[in-house]
């Protein structure tokens, strides 16, 4: 009777155990999720001479630039060494995301790049993912990337390209830029924004600048 009365207690014991774990399991996640959206818009390390946060503009008149103008042009070099260039996909919708190793929405929406680059490839869809953070070292940010578990191209910057995206100062990460087929920016986003905003905004982009050319280029 003691023998079994000691199992009783230690299977009593492990399903409390078990319970518990679900229970802090689900808080963590919510915890994660509430961090995430507090976290919906992210400033970056303010720059010398800049005005406080209070004073700066806000993500929304800061997310309307660029819109409707000719994006800039680039050529940056990949993690692989490789010379990349926004002409490269002319004719093509291209999604330019501004992103840093130390921004946590940005590793948040990644892996949602990641899906919709390859969900909307066959309509000639593509995204450029820049590293606002060169200073961090090139394996720092291959590292991130190969954690968020991103293929497309990750272009290190130059300090230059901010600046032609965002004349005012990039304040705000992460920031995407929506290039339709003409080379024109439809779209603008700072911050973290929601999977299903994303997508709207793909397939706005997909959708603007006429059909698709043949082979997709």
């Amino acid at each position: 009777m003691k023998r079994n009365g000691l199992v009783l207690s230690v299977m009593v014991v492990g399903i409390a155990l078990l319970l518990w774990a679900g229970w802090h399991n689900l808080r963590e996640r919510r915890k994660a999720m509430q961090e995430a959206r507090e976290n919906h818009i992210v400033l970056a390390p303010e720059k010398s001479g800049a005005a406080s946060s209070t004073d700066s503009q806000s993500p929304e008149a800061e997310a309307s630039q660029m819109r409707g103008k000719p994006a800039p042009g680039f050529t940056l070099v990949t993690l692989d060494g490789k010379k990349v260039s926004l002409s490269d996909y002319k004719g093509r919708p291209v999604l330019v995301n501004f992103w840093a190793t130390w921004c946590g929405p940005c590793k948040v929406e990644m892996p949602w790049f990641e899906e919709f680059n390859k969900q909307y490839a066959g309509q000639g869809f593509v995204i450029l993912g820049l590293a606002d953070d060169v200073d961090a070292g090139k394996d720092a940010i291959a590292k991130v990337a190969h954690k968020t578990g991103v293929t497309y191209p990750i272009l290190l910057t130059d300090g230059k390209v901010q600046k032609s995206y965002a004349p005012s100062g990039m304040d705000y990460l992460p920031m995407s830029f929506y290039v339709d087929r003409n080379g024109v920016i439809v779209e603008e986003t700072a911050g973290l924004g929601s999977k299903d905003e994303i997508e709207a905004h793909i397939k706005k982009t997909i959708a603007s600048g006429g059909a698709p050319t043949a082979g997709g280029q």
